[in-house]
Parts: structure tokens; C-alpha cells; sequence
């Protein structure tokens, strides 16, 4: 239900091609180099470019492999996110009753305390996908201008907090939220107490009211292993050194490659001359090919380091929180035209 985007080999093409101009221009430069000022003697042999080569598929790998886990592991977190808030939901709504109540309390209120309580949570994922969303020195993806082209923000860039907030929270919890550091911690903190409060007046017996708190404790922990990954980066020194081997691979690349066609040329005048001297220009063709797999494996490593940064291709976590309040508020009993509508999918892109 909820995916991250997928790229056409167009889009992708478009993604990536200042990278390929950039490609484009070294090896051109070396051709142009060679073909006109006689640089024959300037070459180095393929053992050591084979020997970057390979320092930068491993790296890269494992790059990718480290990133890709880390997007992976925070899928499943808010998967479990899912899978807790329905069960809060559901708990909720079956365990606040008048079956040991002190003082019976009637049918309207006892909805409005379960309304109090599905409100807060959803206040609570919103308050953490909006600290999700805050951006971090190390988060850099989104400002590229590929990545900005496209015109699209994900929704915690365009309302605040305060006013995604407002609609789920009494004017006392919405004061005390904003005077804390941590507010979707807060927002537990406050689920708990009143939970505690409806325990003490009967509406929630004490057995259930033990299950509640283990749903608290896990929200706690979920919220806890999205922090995780949302404070603590991808290890600057791989994602760094990672990049400059790169570089220095493509760079260095050309002054093996351009020698080899001039030697197959060379060797193909005899029979084809025309051929023969302009085979040194299937030089960039060959090389741009190379750099552009080499770059493009590089740049989708550090792509999905972050997986909470807000770019297109992050865990949806909008999505993700905008779908369980729907559900929430369905089994609310509210009207359709109260809910609000998912968010809006643009390029094909769910923030």
C-alpha cells in the first residue's frame, strides 16, 4: 500500500544527467587531448585502475547494502507503527466502559474520552513525522537540484506544526505540548495519565488498563528506533571516502582507456583508415557508460541514507500517518466529508 517511487529509464536519465555532463566533459577533454596534442606517451597501466575499480565496487556495495537496511529497518518500524495504532484503536474502544465504572457515566461521554484518546494519538504521529521531517546538518539530498526540480515538499514543509497539531488536542494539552522539548514523547506521557485517570474512576478495568500501557510501551519503543535512525547518519567517513575513490577512479580511468583505442585504431588503420583514426571517440561513449554506472550506484547510496530526510524516494511516513487516522476516525463512527483526504501523490511520488 504504501511504496516508495519508482523511476522510468527517463527519469532516471534526467535524475542523473548534470553527473553525465560532468562525464561527458572529463572524457572529452581527454580524446580532445590526445587526438591533437600526440599524448600517446602519457598512459598508466590497467593494474592499478583495476585495483581503484575494485576498492569502489566493494565500497559501493557495501554502501548500498548499509543504506538500503536502514530504509528497510525504518519501513518496518512504522509498519509497526501500523500494525499498534489499530490495536490501540480497537483496545480503546472496547475497554473504556461503565462495567466497573464508580459513577456510570453515559454513552456520550464515554465516546468522547475514546475520542480523546484516538485524537491524541493521532496528534502524536503527526508530532513524529514532523520531528521525522526536521532537517539535520548531515541531510544534504534534498537540496540537490535534481531533487528540487520536481517543485514538490512533503507535508511538514508546507503546515506547521502547531497547525497540524491544533485540530487533535485541547487548548490545556496543545500549551503543554509546545512548552516541551520531545512533544511526541509528551504526547505519550499525556495518553498514560489519562489513561491512569479512567482507571481510577472505573472506566477502564485495572487488567485492561495494564494492556493499554504495554501498547504505550511499545509505541515508546517504535518511536524510540525511529530516532534511532533519524539522529544517528550513515557514518560520514564510508559515505565520504566512498565518494572521493569514486572521483578519483573516473579521473584517472581515461588515461588507460584513451591509450587502448588509440592502440586499436592503430592497428585497425592498416585494413580500415578511416576507422582507424577516429576510433579513439568510442572512447566516450565507453567511458561515459562506466562513469555513469560507477556514479549513479555512488549517488543512490547516499540517496537513501536518510530515509526520513523528505526526498522522493524516503520511507512515506505522511502517508503512512495520514492512513491510519483515516482508519482511526472511520471506526470512530465519523462521516466521511470530517476525515481528511490522503495526502496528494505527485509524479507518482507518496510523501
Amino acid at each position: 500500500m504504501y511504496t516508495r517511487r519508482t523511476y522510468k529509464a527517463s527519469e532516471l536519465a534526467i535524475w542523473t544527467r548534470f553527473d553525465t555532463l560532468r562525464i561527458l566533459v572529463i572524457i572529452c577533454a581527454w580524446v580532445l587531448a590526445y587526438y591533437f596534442l600526440d599524448l600517446s606517451w602519457l598512459r598508466i597501466p590497467w593494474t592499478p585502475i583495476a585495483l581503484i575499480g575494485t576498492a569502489v565496487a566493494f565500497i559501493v556495495g557495501f554502501q548500498n547494502n548499509a543504506t538500503y537496511d536502514r530504509i528497510w529497518e525504518a519501513r518496518k518500524i512504522w509498519g509497526g507503527i501500523v500494525n499498534t495504532s489499530r490495536s490501540f484503536g480497537m483496545f480503546v474502544q472496547d475497554m473504556v466502559t461503565n462495567e466497573h465504572a464508580k459513577e456510570k457515566q453515559t454513552e456520550d461521554a464515554l465516546l468522547k474520552e475514546v475520542k480523546t484518546l484516538t485524537y491524541r494519538h493521532i496528534a502524536w504521529m503527526t508530532a513524529l513525522r514532523h520531528a521525522m521531517r526536521t532537517k539535520k546538518q548531515w541531510e544534504t539530498t534534498a537540496d540537490q537540484r535534481t531533487n528540487q526540480e520536481w517543485g514538490i515538499r512533503p507535508p511538514e514543509r508546507i503546515i506547521t506544526f502547531e497547525e497540524d497539531l491544533q485540530p487533535y488536542l485541547s487548548k490545556e494539552d496543545m500549551e503543554d505540548i509546545l512548552s516541551k522539548d520531545n512533544k511526541h514523547t509528551a504526547l505519550l506521557y499525556q495518553q498514560s495519565h489519562h489513561l491512569r485517570k479512567l482507571k481510577e474512576e472505573g472506566l477502564i478495568w485495572e487488567f485492561s488498563f495494564l494492556e493499554l500501557e504495554g501498547v504505550l510501551k511499545d509505541l515508546f519503543d517504535l518511536q524510540g528506533k525511529s530516532e534511532r535512525i533519524k539522529n544517528f547518519p550513515y557514518p560520514r567517513q564510508f559515505a565520504t571516502l566512498n565518494h572521493y575513490f569514486m572521483w578519483i577512479l573516473l579521473m584517472f580511468l581515461p588515461v588507460a582507456l584513451v591509450p587502448q583505442f588509440m592502440e586499436i585504431g592503430v592497428s585497425l588503420s592498416g585494413t580500415y583508415p578511416m576507422i582507424g583514426k577516429l576510433f579513439i571517440w568510442f572512447a566516450i561513449p565507453v567511458y561515459t557508460a562506466v562513469g555513469w554506472v560507477f556514479h549513479t550506484m555512488e549517488r543512490i547510496g547516499r540517496t537513501g541514507d536518510n530515509p526520513f530526510e523528505g526526498t522522493s524516494n524516503d520511507v512515506p511516513i505522511s502517508t503512512i500517518a495520514r492512513g491510519i487516522e483515516i482508519d482511526l476516525r472511520q471506526n470512530l463512527g465519523e462521516k466521511k466529508e470530517d476525515i481528511p483526504e490522503q495526502f496528494e501523490v505527485k509524479y507518482n511520488v507518496q510523501f
